[in-house]
C-alpha cells in the first residue's frame, strides 16, 4: 500500500492540501494522480542491480511527454549531506516559479523526496519524481524537466562498485549533474569524481565529444566567505583555484585536473552557507523555512532560479544529438544492462588496490628471479641436461622464488598475499614445462625423433609390401604401398616446414602424431625389434625385389650345388 506523507501547498495550478505525496514502486498504481518519488534503480541485498522498466516507462513513456526534449538533473554526492533535502527546495520552485515568492510559507513542512536528519542513509539507489515537468525555453522549445534523487556514497551498507555504479550512471543519464560536497573540494573529492567519471566513460561508446554535459560544484557550509564569497562568483574563483593545472604539480595531481576537463562540456560552482545548528541539531526538524539560518535561505533563492531557469536548462545530448524522453527510457535500459554484466571491472579501494599492486610486484620479483636462475641451469647456450637433473634444479630454484615472495613485506594481510602465493606457484608451473620442451629440444635424439619415425614407417611399409606381395596377398600389399606413400610425402612435408618455418600448426600435428608413435612401449626396444624382423625376412625381400647382386649369388650357389 502507498503510505501518506505530511501535506504541504502547492502553487500555481496545484494545491498541495489536495497533492499529498506517497511512496510508490511500479506494482502500485498512482493513486489519485499525485506526484511522488519512483524507485527506478534498485540495489539489492547481493549488491547487484535492478531497473525497474515498468515504473521508468509509466513516467518518460507518457503521451504528453515521450517526445519531447528532456532534461535530466540529477543530485550526486556522499551521503547524510543534504541532496534530497536540496531536490525538495527544487521541486518547490518548479511548481511555483511563476511565483516570486516561490519558497513558500514559513511554517510549511518541507515534503517531496524522502529525508531526515540523522547519521544513517535514506536514498537508495535512483529515485525520480513521478512527475516530468514542461518548461518554455526561450527560444520557443518546450522541454520536459526530470529530477532525479541518488544514493549518497560511501555509506556503510555499500561497496565502492556500488557507489561508482550509481554515481557513475546518474552522470550518464543527466544533463545537469550537482555534485554535493561538503565544506570544501578537497584532493579526495577529485579523486573520487575521476574514478566514478572514467567508470561512466567505459560503459559508453567511445567519442571524440567530451561525454558529459555539465558538472556543477555546490560546497554545502562553506566556512569562508571572506576568501571566497557565496554563490555563484566566488565558486568559480575558488573552483578555477582548485582546477588549475600547473608545471610544479605532480604528475597524478595534473592527471586528475586533465581528466575532469576532458569529461564534461560545462563546469561551475556555488557556494552555500551552513543551514543553522537548529537544522544541524534538532531531530523533530522538519524543513520549515523559520528554523533555517538568513543567510543559507537567501543564496538558495539565488542557487535554485540559477539551476532550473529555463535559459539555464541544458538539453540531454548523446554524441551531439538531443534526447527525447522516449530516448531516455532506452538508454537507461542499455546502460544498466552493462553494469549488470561482468564487462567493466569493478572499483577498487584505494587500500586494495595497493595491496594488488604490492603483491603483483612481489610475484614479478620472484618469477624474475627463477627466470634468471633457470636460464643459468638449461638457457639457450646451455647443453641438454637430464631431465631428472633439471627436476630437481626447478625443485630448488622454485623454492627460492617462493621465501623472495613470502620475503618481501605486503599490504593486505595473509590471507590477501595466499591467493596471489597460489598464482605465483601456477605461473612457476607453466614456464617449467617450456624449459622442458626448451631443455628437450637440445636432445639430437629428441630432434631427430619425428624423420625416425617416418623412416622406420618407410622402412616397414617397404618391407611389408615386398613380402605380402611375394606371398601373393595383393591387396595388404596395396595398403602398405599407400601408408608408405603416405609416410613419405609426410616426411618431406615435415622437411618443408622446418626449413622455411611456414604451416608450423601443420609440423607440431606431425610431430605430435610422430611422438605417439614412438613412445609406444620402450622406443629402443621397440625400433630393436623393428629391425630384427627386417633383418631377419631381408631373405623374403629379396626373393620378392630381386635386383642384379641376387642374380649373381644365386647362380654362384647353384654352381656349388653342381
Amino acid at each position: 500500500m502507498a503510505r501518506n506523507r505530511k501535506d504541504r501547498d502547492s502553487w500555481g495550478e496545484w494545491s498541495f492540501s489536495d497533492k499529498n505525496v506517497y511512496d510508490w514502486s511500479s506494482e502500485e498504481e498512482e493513486p489519485d494522480g499525485r506526484a511522488r518519488p519512483v524507485q527506478v534503480l534498485l540495489v539489492k541485498d547481493d549488491h547487484t542491480f535492478e531497473l525497474d522498466e515498468a515504473a521508468l516507462s509509466r513516467i518518460l513513456l507518457a503521451e504528453e511527454v515521450r517526445d519531447r526534449e528532456v532534461v535530466a538533473i540529477s543530485v550526486a554526492g556522499a551521503f547524510r549531506k543534504g541532496k534530497s533535502f536540496l531536490m525538495d527546495f527544487m521541486l518547490r520552485y518548479m511548481y511555483n516559479h511563476a511565483c516570486e515568492d516561490w519558497l513558500g510559507e514559513p511554517e510549511e513542512p518541507l515534503t517531496g523526496f524522502s529525508w531526515r536528519g540523522g547519521s544513517e542513509r535514506e536514498t537508495t539507489g535512483i529515485q525520480i519524481w513521478s512527475e516530468v515537468f514542461l518548461v518554455d525555453k526561450p527560444d520557443g522549445r518546450k522541454v520536459a524537466v526530470l529530477l532525479m534523487d541518488t544514493q549518497g556514497t560511501f555509506d556503510s551498507q555499500s561497496t565502492l562498485r556500488d557507489s561508482a555504479t550509481v554515481f557513475a550512471l546518474s552522470t550518464m543519464i543527466s544533463s545537469m549533474q550537482v555534485y554535493n560536497i561538503s565544506q570544501n573540494v578537497q584532493e579526495d573529492d577529485l579523486q573520487h569524481l575521476q574514478l566514478f567519471t572514467e567508470y561512466g566513460r567505459l560503459a559508453m561508446e567511445e567519442t571524440f565529444l567530451k561525454p558529459f554535459q555539465s558538472m556543477i560544484f555546490l560546497v554545502r557550509d562553506w566556512s569562508f566567505p571572506y576568501e571566497f564569497t557565496y554563490g555563484q562568483e566566488g565558486g568559480m574563483q575558488f573552483l578555477e583555484k582548485r582546477l588549475k593545472i600547473s608545471e610544479n604539480q605532480h604528475e597524478e595531481l595534473q592527471n586528475v585536473r586533465k581528466h575532469i576537463h576532458s569529461c564534461f562540456t560545462n563546469i561551475s560552482c556555488f557556494l552555500m552557507p551552513h543551514p543553522g545548528l537548529k537544522v544541524a541539531t534538532n531531530p523533530h526538524f522538519d524543513g520549515r523555512i523559520k528554523e533555517i539560518d538568513r543567510q543559507f535561505i537567501n543564496n538558495l533563492q539565488v542557487l535554485v532560479p540559477w539551476l532550473l531557469s529555463p535559459r539555464n536548462l541544458d538539453v540531454k545530448e548523446i554524441n551531439g544529438s538531443n534526447i527525447t524522453c522516449r530516448g531516455l527510457v532506452e538508454y537507461f535500459k542499455a546502460y544498466i544492462k552493462i553494469y549488470q554484466g561482468e564487462e567493466l571491472p569493478h572499483p577498487k579501494s584505494m587500500l586494495q588496490a595497493t595491496a594488488e599492486a604490492n603483491n603483483l610486484a612481489a610475484v614479478a620479483a620472484a618469477k624474475d628471479l627463477y627466470n634468471k636462475k633457470m636460464e643459468e641451469v638449461c638457457g639457450g647456450d646451455r647443453p641438454f641436461l637430464a631431465p631428472s637433473e633439471l627436476q630437481a634444479r626447478h625443485s630448488k630454484i622454485r623454492e627460492e622464488a617462493l621465501q623472495v615472495f613470502r620475503g618481501v613485506k605486503k599490504m593486505g594481510g595473509e590471507e590477501f598475499s595466499r591467493r596471489y602465493l597460489q598464482q605465483l606457484e601456477g605461473e612457476i608451473d607453466e614456464v617449467f614445462v617450456q624449459y622442458i620442451k626448451h631443455n628437450d629440444s637440445k636432445n639430437i635424439f629428441h630432434a631427430a625423433r619425428t624423420p625416425a619415425t617416418l623412416f622406420v614407417v618407410i622402412f616397414v611399409m617397404y618391407v611389408a609390401a615386398g613380402i605380402t606381395g611375394f606371398v601373393g596377398v595383393d591387396i595388404i600389399a596395396s595398403v602398405c604401398n599407400m601408408i608408405l606413400g603416405l609416410a613419405l610425402i609426410t616426411l618431406c612435408t615435415w622437411a618443408y616446414i622446418r626449413y622455411s618455418g611456414e604451416y608450423r600448426e601443420l609440423g607440431a600435428v606431425i610431430d605430435q602424431v610422430a611422438g605417439a608413435l614412438w613412445d609406444q612401449g620402450s622406443t629402443n626396444e621397440a625400433l630393436y625389434k623393428l629391425y630384427n624382423v627386417a633383418a631377419n625376412h631381408r631373405h623374403l625381400y629379396h626373393h620378392a625385389f630381386p635386383g642384379p647382386q641376387v642374380e649373381e649369388v644365386a647362380e654362384e650357389q647353384e654352381r656349388r650345388r653342381d
